[in-house]
């Protein structure tokens, strides 16, 4: 495949995909989680790129880990909604750091970026909502072979060297959420694990390590491995079946909203309702949430752990909470799920009044809908139901939502012409003969 394969409006999706993820990674640099992730620089020494929004550089398979780390640390990266892979934040990390090792050009990169989100989609969507379920992250498990893929095709393997490398990642895969018993980090991680891992995968494969040609369907494969008996069974046709003409990708989502993608339509309709109400707190006798039951596991139970978050990774994935907070405050921001949000009574009894109800006739995870219905003290009931989650392609952000949301998350680390120099550069990434030339652009202009 080469760049002239790739339809335009995919192209065009991805230069905002790469935008996106880009100022998901400025910002999470200044997380409390993305200062302890950028020391691990050190175990990464070497000058081949850019650890972005710092004046630091690393190896390109360390500065891929902690692009992609920090990318999700603000949980706002964005999700192909039939497998919930967060597939761009890996890809991108990853494509940008071993494009500036091998001197790609801009358009290698971005048709590098467009190969690793359609392959972790589709891997992803064999057996959707299958792995929440069992504990495992699909961005943990699937997005490596996305990266895997896109580094085969910066690396120009050869076709038995690439199916070496695709047996070798299925040793990589990994991603438990352990880590939303107790809202500790090691998710936000996953991106970082993926794209590291792909990288090292394709250069293994590339120096002649063999790998399992079933990795995806075998004995011990990846699904048979971590999946067991279930059902269904896997629907192998997904990976290939018009391959390269039909692109998944398509049908994934950004987020407007800091938090696990499958809130986001009820936090608009409950942000609408809120308005045209005029819903205070004290007026809100209960709200309801009808939600699809595949959702319930990830971020309606247990009740005890989502009315009463411990860390802003916690309240994240927190349906009861997340509303709470959105009626109260009017708002869920880059800043939400602050220390004294977290503690505020007013939140905290509202969340104890926010339900979910298992709805048989909501869909599945290709298409994400929410449904908000208040009761209030004096007995009136209102409802607001948001059918497809903004961002998606059914309800596509707008360019310059995009763009104001690169540039909210990269305020007070580049100024304002830098921004502008990343977005314009972004915008043409196709023309630039070295990717460097994007790279070189994200150190904070104070450094």
């Amino acid at each position: 495949m080469t760049f002239a394969d790739v339809p335009e409006d995919v192209v065009a999706s991805t230069r905002f995909r790469v935008l996106d993820v880009i100022g998901l990674s400025i910002a999470g640099s200044r997380t409390p989680f993305g200062a302890s992730v950028s020391e691990a620089a050190t175990l990464y020494p070497g000058d081949e790129a850019a650890v972005w929004g710092t004046a630091r550089r690393a190896s390109a398979i360390g500065a891929a880990f902690i692009n992609g780390a920090l990318s999700q640390a603000l949980e706002y990266d964005d999700t192909h909604n039939e497998s919930i892979v967060h597939m761009s934040s890996p890809a991108v990390a990853a494509a940008l750091a071993l494009g500036e090792r091998t001197g790609a050009s801009g358009r290698d990169v971005l048709t590098a970026v467009a190969i690793g989100n359609e392959i972790s989609a589709r891997v992803g969507s064999v057996t959707p909502q299958q792995f929440h379920k069992r504990g495992f992250h699909p961005s943990g498990l699937f997005a490596p072979f996305g990266v895997c893929w896109l580094a085969a095709s910066l690396l120009r393997l050869a076709p038995a060297q690439m199916v070496a490398a695709a047996g070798i990642t299925g040793s990589f895969a990994a991603g438990l959420i352990q880590c939303w018993v107790d809202g500790t980090q090691s998710k936000f991680l996953h991106p970082g694990w993926a794209a590291q891992s792909g990288i090292t995968a394709a250069v293994l494969g590339q120096s002649g390590v063999t790998g399992p040609g079933e990795v995806f369907e075998g004995r011990f494969g990846l699904f048979a491995s971590h999946l067991q008996a279930a059902e269904p069974a896997p629907a192998f046709g997904r990976l290939t079946d018009n391959l390269g003409s039909v692109w998944d990708s398509r049908n994934a989502s950004f987020k407007p909203f800091p938090v696990a993608h499958v809130i986001h339509p009820y936090i608009d309709a409950a942000l609408r309702l809120r308005v045209r109400e005029r819903l205070t707190p004290e007026r809100i006798a209960r709200v309801i949430c009808p939600v699809a039951a595949y959702i319930v596991g990830i971020v309606c139970e247990p009740l005890a752990e989502k009315r009463r978050p411990l860390t802003d990774s916690h309240g994240r994935v927190s349906l009861q909470y997340t509303l709470a907070e959105a009626f109260v405050l009017g708002r869920i921001s880059k800043d939400a799920y602050a220390p004294a949000s977290l503690r505020d009574p007013t939140i905290l009894a509202l969340a104890d009044r926010v339900e979910f109800v298992v709805d048989p006739t909501m869909p599945g995870s290709e298409r994400f809908k929410g449904v908000v219905i208040v009761e209030t003290a004096d007995g009136q009931r209102f409802e607001e139901i948001e059918e497809h989650n903004r961002g998606s392609a059914a309800n596509p952000m707008s360019r310059g939502e995009i763009e104001g949301k690169f540039r909210e998350n990269v305020t007070n680390v580049l100024d304002m012409r830098q921004a502008d120099a990343v977005i314009d550069a972004v915008a043409r990434l196709e023309t630039l003969e070295n990717v460097s030339a994007l790279t070189g652009l994200m150190a904070p202009a104070h450094a």
